[in-house]
């Protein structure tokens, strides 16, 4: 993930010389708890004890610093060190002992040290900062105080390059990552040019070990342009904006899933290179793409192509921080999207969020958008039809989804509920006649156009060349998520619980997929029965100083079995039966410089029984390797 563009927060402290050389160093800090009296809290029992202790915020106050005789304590160093974020700086006070300081974004504790000096009163102080989102990272919730402060603009090359300061200029930030590193896998593909996910995570046609430069290691390299800038004559109102998007940092092409798919169209299965299904299919920025309003007491609203809350909520629960190389709940992002990856953004979507003081909620929804393609009855009960029988459809694809939350500088918590129409899921690339077998009798996937599997009679309905096949579930999913907070140590621990089902309203041959693309395969009766799948997580975070971290952490996903009938036994597995995928990862990131990091670690991860299954239907085509093992070195650059 990216460094916050950080909206900084100044600290000033007092020192006093003694005779015993012992200085009080102490951090000044206010707390706001702005809560409209009239606004109720319907806050669940869940989070009650979140509430015991107000997160406080920051607001700088002018003070210097004296000996006994009330003289300037000048030239004394005090360090800072933020123990969650390992950002420490070094200065020292001015001629009249003043002394002022910057931290990054965080709910977290800083200590202070002062050379020459004992320090004493304050050691540890809790600090909540709040910042703009950064470019893997969530959109902040709004802070309460009323005049928060603007974004810390780089004055000169030099710190630019020496510094985390933002390239800002009159509101309006530019950011980004360059993230690459080498690694070897146990059973890997070749890289797709267009792939943004790396090679870590065990996967269906893998066959054999590689070494391969794996792009997007902690962080998802690209690039970003965002504003909050403030609209004169409306107190406490901006108008807020983010355009961002991913490349594939060794080919410079645009992070496009999609196209992975469509490059192995029609390929036998030993030809395949990486391919993926995900959020990112090629659009200009693949990323976020929205504009809106801000306000300090009324919260944020916004509208176009945004992440999904569970998107949100994962990348701040998650204890490697989405990171594709060690997070399988960030390569696969079924998680996130609340079922299936490619929902952990949605286009045509508003958001709003707001929060009181340690609370805080949002909002969610998405209107239908694209075209359904065309539906033949026939095709739905296994019979042949032709192109003159297929009815357009409208679209259906609408989502929403709820979030809310608590948090203080020790413990925060989440609970969110999305659901969404007409998910699409890419499972494979297109088959072709040198795969496996002819798709047209095969009973796997087909080239041609199909419904339910059905082909149509004569000449396609449409050329399948760039189309995609699809699955197609309508999906709810409810997560919750716990973090604490120590002085070195950060736990994690989270779970959500998936329902998928056929689809109320099918999508049809021709039917709109993200990025421009469409599908001439889809599946609209996919599922047996009702599938259930179970996520959860857990992982802790270790400051080893203030520039070094190390992560821990473990993943599983279990899915039921809703095969009809259940004969699910070894020889005669299907992808409708009964399944596990774990992985764990252990790495460390160490900060060269507040803009460059270095990386270090390993993912292991296996499957079984249906999520063992590559195709999710026909006679049971397994994976070729039911594991993966993954160390992974590189380095990250961001700005």
């Amino acid at each position: 993930m990216l460094k916050y563009c950080f909206l900084r927060h100044t600290f000033l402290f007092s020192a006093k010389r003694s005779n015993s050389r012992e200085a009080v160093v102490i951090p000044v800090l206010s707390r706001y708890l702005r809560i409209p009296s009239w606004i109720p809290l319907p806050t669940p029992v869940l989070f009650a004890a979140l509430f015991i202790a107000p997160s406080p915020s920051v607001r700088a106050q002018a003070l210097s610093a004296s000996d006994p005789s009330n003289g300037a304590v000048a030239n004394v160093s005090v360090t800072p060190a933020n123990l969650g974020t390992s950002q420490s700086v070094e200065e020292r006070t001015s001629a009249d002992g003043v002394y002022k300081f910057s931290l990054l974004p965080g709910d977290d504790l800083v200590k202070f040290s002062a050379a020459a000096f004992k320090t004493r009163g304050i050691e540890l102080a809790n600090l909540n900062v709040t910042g703009m989102a950064g470019f893997n990272q969530v959109q902040t919730r709004e802070p309460a105080p009323a005049d928060p402060p603007t974004p810390d603009a780089c004055a000169s090359g030099h710190e630019a390059a020496a510094t985390d300061c933002a390239l800002t200029w009159h509101g309006v930030t530019v950011y980004g990552a360059f993230d690459v590193g080498a690694g070897w896998v146990s059973h890997g593909l070749p890289q797709s040019p267009y792939n943004y996910e790396g090679s870590t995570l065990v996967n269906r046609n893998a066959s054999t070990s590689r070494f391969l430069v794996e792009p997007d290691n902690l962080s998802q390299t690209g690039f970003g342009v965002r504003g909050k800038i403030p609209l004169h004559g409306w107190n406490g109102w901006s108008f807020v904006f983010n355009a961002s998007t991913g490349v594939d940092p060794q080919s410079g092409q645009l992070s496009n899933a999609s196209r992975t798919d469509i490059d192995d169209n029609g390929l036998d299965r030993s030809e395949y290179s990486e391919a993926i299904d995900g959020a990112r299919a090629g659009q200009p920025f693949n990323d976020e793409y929205y504009g809106g309003l801000s306000s300090t007491n009324f919260g944020t609203l916004t509208f176009g192509r945004q992440r999904s809350l569970g998107t949100d909520v994962m990348l701040l629960y998650d204890p490697a921080a989405g990171a594709y190389a060690f997070s399988y709940i960030g390569y696969n992002g079924t998680m996130a999207g609340g079922g299936d990856t490619e929902n952990t953004r949605w286009d045509d979507a508003v958001k709003y969020r707001i929060a009181f003081g340690p609370a805080h909620f949002a909002a969610m929804g998405k209107f239908a958008d694209g075209t359904a393609g065309c539906y033949a009855a026939a095709a739905a009960v296994g019979n042949t039809w032709i192109a003159a029988s297929c009815e357009p459809l409208k679209p259906h694809n609408t989502a929403y989804g709820f979030d809310i939350g608590a948090g203080n500088t020790k413990v925060s918590g989440d609970v969110v509920y999305q659901r969404y129409s007409d998910a699409i899921s890419i499972v494979n690339p297109l088959l072709g006649p040198t795969s496996l077998s002819s798709p047209l009798t095969s009973g796997y996937e087909y080239n041609t156009d199909s419904i339910d599997l059905t082909s149509i009679t004569g000449a396609n309905l449409l050329d399948p060349t760039n189309t995609l096949y699809g699955i197609v579930t309508d999906n709810r999913a409810i997560m919750g998520t716990f973090k604490y907070t120590g002085e070195q140590f950060k736990y994690y621990v989270g779970y959500e619980f998936i329902r998928q089902a056929n689809p109320d309203n099918p999508l049809g041959v021709g039917a709109s997929d993200q990025g421009g693309y469409v599908l001439s395969g889809v599946e609209d009766n996919n599922l047996d029965s009702t599938k259930l799948v179970d996520i959860w997580w857990t992982g802790v975070k270790y400051s080893y100083d203030a520039k070094t971290d190390v992560t821990l952490s473990f993943y599983e996903q279990v899915q039921n079995d809703f095969r009809i009938p259940s004969t699910c036994v070894p020889g005669n597995m299907r992808s409708s039966c009964a399944g596990t995928l774990n992985e764990a990862s252990l790495y460390s990131d160490h900060h060269f410089t507040k803009r460059f990091d270095g990386f270090a670690g390993l993912a292991y991860s296996y499957v079984t029984g249906g999520l063992a299954i590559a195709l999710p239907h026909g006679p049971g085509v397994p994976y070729l390797h039911n594991s993966n093992f993954a160390p992974t070195v590189g380095g990250r650059v961001t700005f």
